[in-house]
């Protein structure tokens, strides 16, 4: 699976360099600078990327708005995006064209070698991946929306956020899937997400849940 790095902390880059090869990951190209990063997507058409946030010039949102860019124009991309510290609007941003192949994590959880791997695997299988410290940030700053939900009906819907299936849902919560189906139905009826076929329940009431 090729991958495309984005990080100008040039210590991390060849950090994230090795431990993705010696995955088995084909890195097709590190860089640290964004214009740097759209030219390899389109020159390796690699099938994930993970991206800085925070990028030269200004340090400030090169590297989300550069991942925003490559994602409109190669929705198929999968983008995991790395950031030192929560940061809402980027985390918006970047999820409100949807959530398919879609994650952000904290940089911190690069040293937790399994759950940085399982992320990336995740989004490059079309999946979410949201670091829980994002989530349980974003979550304290909306939490008037959610008010009607039950505390486990809260953890469950975090956990969606997350990008767990139902089956990973049970697992973490040590309930049946048929307890996390039942809490679903409850989370979609209290946040009014009829049926449809034009909208995804799951997908928009983690949109929902973030405020995006």
């Amino acid at each position: 699976m090729r991958v495309v790095i984005a990080e100008d902390d040039a210590l991390l880059r060849e950090g994230l360099v090795l431990l993705l090869e010696g995955e088995g990951f084909d890195v097709a190209a590190a860089v640290g600078e964004p214009e740097a990063f759209l030219d390899a997507v389109e020159e390796h058409r690699p099938q994930v990327s993970v991206v800085d946030v925070r990028m030269p010039p200004t340090h400030t949102d090169e590297g989300i708005q550069a991942a925003v860019r490559a994602k409109r124009r190669h929705p198929e991309l999968a983008v995991l995006v790395l950031s030192a510290h929560v940061e809402q609007a980027f985390a918006t941003e970047l999820l409100s064209g949807g959530t398919s192949g879609m994650g952000y994590l904290l940089k911190e959880r690069i040293g937790r070698v399994e759950e940085f791997l399982d992320a990336v695997a995740r989004v490059a299988g079309g999946g979410t991946a949201i670091d829980p410290d994002v989530v349980a940030q974003l979550f304290a700053r909306r939490r008037d929306p959610l008010d009607g939900l039950t505390g486990r009906e809260r953890e469950v819907l975090a956990l969606m956020a997350e990008g767990l299936g139902n089956g990973a849902i049970a697992e973490r919560l040590t309930v049946t899937e048929g307890a996390v189906h039942k809490h679903i139905r409850n989370i979609f009826a209290k946040l009014n997400l009829a049926p449809s076929d034009r909208v995804d329940r799951r997908v928009a009431a983690v949109l929902r849940y973030l405020g995006a």
